[in-house]
């Protein structure tokens, strides 16, 4: 075969591709580039437009042609306990019986209550739990006010988490994603996750053997640009506060590097990092920090749509780590809670997410074994936080 008929040759593929994209209407791609807005890939390198208006990313809602095994799962097989509750006030007996009502539908034995408080509000809390039926199935944790650090901050913030352990809380959390973020000092600048001013209150924790449960950062993709690459764009549409992508913003990396400067300044203070440190969507990186950090456990908060959608990986994660890893569920909505059973406890495939704005993407489960379940749902968090009732669960 002579030259001019090999290049012929080698060309004929694209070209006739080229042909065809433009009888219908298309788009050919160069080597390396994507297919214009408005456009999808229908034949390798060919784009095309839909003929139809298409919907918006609201109104498309496809119904699922797969059939598959189904195994709900509205209560948790083992007693469980979230570490990570947000109910709302316990200050009254209504209050309280109507929260423990929808625990015992799920099988939900004991939640801590991370509302950050403090001082009198702690004080009316536990005096309300205190004179309920219902005391051991709450326990509290206590708030640190970030107001006006400077010299002198770190030893009256120690006094004042004395004082509030006294009162009957059981540690502190969650210390909300404002430090770090945009919690600023008196000058107006930044207050940095490790500044040294927090030092002897750290310090404190561990004199005191009490954990710190902290929330650093926010998902990645919030302090990304809003680009319609983002899988949390419709998130970001919705919930302007979320958008950390602002010029002049802390960025990721930095938070996720001053948290740890913390961890690995303080290795006798024992820190329960939130929301699985923001790494489920690296869990690579997740391993990293437990094996760098031997002080620091994580909980399972907001972040079940990376787990679902990566099953295996996750599940021997969880296996590998499972001294390390609580069950937490954050925002208290009741009919979400199963989406977390059945992902830990089931091998089902493909079921819907509890929020479209979150993920787009459907779940699988985990199927977690037996042992690692109990150390999930209890056993690790009856080590990590003293002053849980130690009797009655299962063995």
């Amino acid at each position: 075969m002579n030259r001019s008929k090999l290049i012929l040759f080698l060309l004929a593929p694209a070209a006739l591709t080229a042909v065809l994209a433009a009888q219908r209407g298309g788009t050919r791609l160069s080597p390396g580039q994507e297919c214009p807005p408005g456009t999808t890939e229908v034949r390798p390198g060919s784009c095309q437009a839909p003929s139809e208006t298409p919907p918006s990313i609201l109104d498309y809602r496809p119904r699922s042609t797969l059939v598959t095994a189904e195994h709900k799962v509205p209560r948790s097989k083992f007693p469980s306990i979230d570490v990570h509750g947000h109910p709302g006030s316990l200050t009254t007996a209504e209050s309280i019986d109507r929260i423990v009502s929808v625990m015992d539908s799920l099988n939900l034995r004991m939640m801590l209550v991370a509302e950050n408080v403090s001082g009198q509000r702690l004080t009316s809390t536990m005096a309300a739990l205190n004179a309920s039926p219902h005391k051991d199935r709450f326990r509290v944790l206590a708030g640190i006010d970030f107001r006006n650090v400077g010299p002198g901050w770190g030893e009256r913030a120690a006094k004042q988490l004395e004082a509030d352990l006294k009162a009957g809380a059981i540690g502190v959390g969650e210390v909300g994603k404002q430090f770090g973020l945009r919690t600023t000092k008196p000058d107006g600048s930044r207050l940095k996750v490790d500044d040294p001013e927090l030092d002897p209150l750290w310090a404190a924790f561990a004199r005191l053997d009490v954990p710190a449960f902290i929330h650093t950062a926010e998902p990645q993709e919030f302090f990304q640009p809003q680009d319609y690459k983002n899988e949390r764009w419709l998130e970001l549409s919705l919930f302007a506060d979320r958008r950390n992508n602002q010029p002049g913003q802390v960025t990721f990396e930095q938070l996720m590097t001053e948290r740890d400067n913390m961890f690995r300044k303080h290795p006798k203070t024992r820190f329960v990092a939130a929301h699985f440190g923001w790494h489920a969507n690296d869990l690579a990186r997740a391993a990293k920090m437990l094996d760098d950090f031997p002080n620091v456990t994580i909980e399972a908060g907001a972040i079940l749509y990376d787990l679902g959608r990566q099953p295996r990986a996750a599940r021997d994660f969880f296996v590998k780590y499972q001294d390390r890893i609580m069950f937490g569920k954050d925002s208290f909505q009741p009919e979400e809670y199963p989406y977390y059973w059945r992902v830990f406890e089931t091998a089902d495939e493909y079921f819907d997410y509890y929020r479209d704005y979150h993920a787009f993407w459907k779940l699988y489960g985990m199927a977690l074994p037996d042992d690692v379940l109990k150390k999930v749902y209890y056993k690790t968090a009856l080590r990590v936080f003293k002053g849980l009732p130690q009797a009655g669960w299962p063995q």
